[in-house]
C-alpha cells in the first residue's frame, strides 16, 4: 500500500524531557492500576501527541470507539479484502492519530463508507519515515459533520500481532494495524473530542460508488481521484 502523493504526514512530536517524564510516570501509574483507569488529562500538550508517544515508545495498542463502557474487547469476525484483516480478532492501531479518527467518527448515527490508511515507509538504508495518513468518508456523511466525543482505549500489546509489512518498489511499507485472536482487557481510556483531532478539516469526502478507485490510488501511490 502506498499513499497518494498528497497524503497527510504526522507532525513531529515536540515534547521536552520534562513532558516525556510526565508521560512515562502517567503510563506507569495507569498500567499498574489493576482496573481500567479513566485518564484525567491535564497536560498542555495535545492528546494526540500523548497517544502517539505511548504507541511509539511503549508499544501501547490503541482502539478508538464511541463506547466509553467497554470492559473487555472480544474477537469479532471482520470483513476485509486482506487475509490479515478478515480474521476473527480484536483489531487495534499502533498509532494514536489513526485510533483517534475512529473514536471521533460517529458511524452509529451517520451511514458512511470510509477509506483510510496509516503507513510508515522504510527505505533501503533502513530509515523510517514519520507516519503518513489518508482519512476519508462518504461525501453525504461529511456534509453533516458526523463527529462525536469518543474514547481511545489503551491495551496491552502482548497478544497482538502486527499486519505483515508490504513491499512497494524499494520501500518496505509498515502498517500499524494489529490483531489479537484472544480477548483483551484495556488498562486505561482517554476521552477525545473532534477538536483534539488535528486533521479534522483534512478529512476528505468520497463517492461510495468509487471506493475501488480510491483503494487502487492508495495501492499505487497515485493522486487522489477527484
Amino acid at each position: 500500500m502506498m499513499l497518494p502523493d498528497d497524503g497527510l504526514q504526522r507532525p513531529k512530536i515536540g515534547v521536552d524531557s520534562h513532558t516525556i517524564a510526565d508521560f512515562d510516570q502517567l503510563y506507569t501509574r495507569v498500567k499498574a492500576g489493576g482496573t481500567i483507569t479513566r485518564i484525567d488529562y491535564s497536560f498542555s500538550i495535545p492528546k494526540w501527541q500523548f497517544l502517539c508517544y505511548l504507541a511509539d515508545q511503549h508499544g501501547v495498542v490503541l482502539h478508538g470507539t464511541g463506547d466509553p463502557h467497554i470492559q473487555v474487547f472480544e474477537p469479532r469476525q471482520s470483513i476485509d479484502l486482506s487475509e490479515f484483516g478478515a480474521q476473527t480478532a480484536v483489531y487495534a492501531a499502533g498509532d494514536g492519530l489513526w485510533a483517534m479518527f475512529f473514536a471521533i467518527l460517529d458511524r452509529d448515527h451517520y451511514p458512511m463508507a470510509t477509506s483510510n490508511a496509516c503507513i510508515r515507509l522504510v527505505d533501503d538504508t533502513g530509515q523510517i519515515s514519520e507516519p503518513w495518513y489518508v482519512f476519508s468518508i462518504s461525501h453525504t456523511a461529511l456534509r453533516q459533520q458526523p463527529w462525536r466525543i469518543g474514547t481511545v482505549y489503551l491495551l496491552p500489546g502482548e497478544t497482538f500481532i502486527n499486519q505483515p509489512s508490504l513491499t512497494f518498489g524499494s520501500y518496505e511499507v509498515r502498517v500499524p494495524k494489529l490483531a489479537s485472536l484472544v480477548p483483551v482487557k484495556p488498562f486505561a481510556q482517554l476521552e477525545v473530542t473532534p477538536e483534539d483531532f488535528p486533521f479534522l478539516r483534512d478529512i476528505r469526502g468520497l463517492d461510495d460508488a468509487r471506493l475501488q478507485e480510491y483503494g487502487q490510488a492508495m495501492q499505487a501511490g497515485a493522486p487522489w481521484p477527484e
